[in-house]
């Protein structure tokens, strides 16, 4: 299975931004389409962002209008853009899809 590695985490103020990166070993696999889950401590992994084979994207509720995931399938890489963070949003992040083994994620903290 691919690789992924997740970056781009951080420390931020509640109504802030970020910008995650998740970049694939192997070639075309994010052509396929990507997920961003995100794990709150004691809490169960849920996806987020999801951007399909053909570009189309869906968001959970508690993030629409927020988050925007976008790929660049040239440098094999999916992007969540995170902006207007929230106390509700810290978390560790990842990618996912079904030709990938899952990250170390990339922890993000929101601090009000």
């Amino acid at each position: 299975q691919v690789q992924v590695v997740e970056s781009g985490g951080g420390s931020v103020q509640s109504g802030g931004s970020l910008r995650l990166s998740c970049a694939a070993s192997g070639s075309s696999v994010v052509s396929y389409g990507m997920n961003w889950y995100r794990q709150a401590p004691g809490k169960e992994r849920e996806v987020v962002a999801t951007i399909m084979h053909d570009d189309r994207t869906h968001y959970v509720e508690s993030v629409e209008g927020r988050f925007t995931i976008s790929s660049d399938n040239a440098k094999n890489t999916v992007y969540l853009q995170m902006n207007n963070l929230e106390p509700a949003d810290p978390a560790v992040y990842y990618c996912r899809n079904d030709l990938t083994t899952w990250g170390k994620g990339t922890p993000v903290t929101v601090s009000s």
